[in-house]
This record gives structure tokens, sequence and C-alpha cells, in this order.
């Protein structure tokens, strides 16, 4: 089985994506950023923010795919100026304290978007015997 998560982008059909996939109990979240419902960046300037904003997205795509943050198993973040690890770290280490996903950072030369500080990838693996919700 294979159910695509939409985050309601123009761009899904287009170029080809979807905010999350699941396939049996493997779930991934695409490359996520800080965007509101109405397309404009939230957090300008402000990594933190923008975190807590792609981590609100990527619970609510994981939700959708029958899972929870306590699913998650990996992040990829990815960030413009890597100076911003430990702002960002912090509001990832808010989220999983409990959890702790194998994570890395890397830092990028820019992203789509100018006012993007930090794109944020999850992987999550739902067990069996749980539901994920």
């Amino acid at each position: 089985m294979r159910k695509l998560i939409s985050s309601g982008s123009k761009f899904e059909p287009i170029l080809g994506f979807s905010r999350a996939v699941r396939v049996g109990s493997h779930i991934s979240v695409a490359g996520t950023a800080s965007v509101g419902p109405d397309g404009c960046t939230i957090g300008i300037g402000d990594p933190a923010a923008q975190t807590r904003r792609i981590f609100q997205i990527v619970e609510g795509a994981l939700a959708e795919a029958g899972a929870s943050l306590k699913d998650v198993v990996r992040t990829r973040i990815m960030v413009r100026n890597i100076q911003d690890w430990k702002s960002i770290g912090e509001v990832h280490g808010e989220v999983f304290q409990g959890i702790r996903p194998a994570t890395c950072f890397v830092e990028v030369s820019r992203f789509i978007h100018h006012e993007w500080l930090v794109e944020i990838e999850v992987d999550a693996i739902v067990d069996d015997l749980d539901s994920g919700g």
C-alpha cells in the first residue's frame, strides 16, 4: 500500500512530489520549510521560529499518515548558515528529547526561497503493534 500525503502546494503535480509518502510502516516526509497556510514564510530571520513551524507541518503530515513524532527515526536538517545550528538544534531537542532520532546538520548554499533559513526531512517507522497515533 502506498499513501500520498499532500501539502496542498500547486507545485506537487508539476514537480511530482508529495509532502509525505507512507509505504507499509515506513513514512518519509519531504524537505519542509517554514511556510504558512497562505504560502508566506513564517519566522523571517529567526531560525528557531522557522524550525518550530517546520515541526508543526511535519507533525501534521505524520498524523495524516497514521504516525506521530514519537515514530521518527531520522531527521535531516539543512541550514543556510551553519552558525544557526545551535538555535535550530535546541528546538529539535525540545521536540525530540525523549525520542532521539538519528540526525545530521548540513549547510547548503541556498534554498528555493531566499527567506528560508532551514529545511528539514523526516523519516518515521510505525511499529506494527502500534497504530502510530
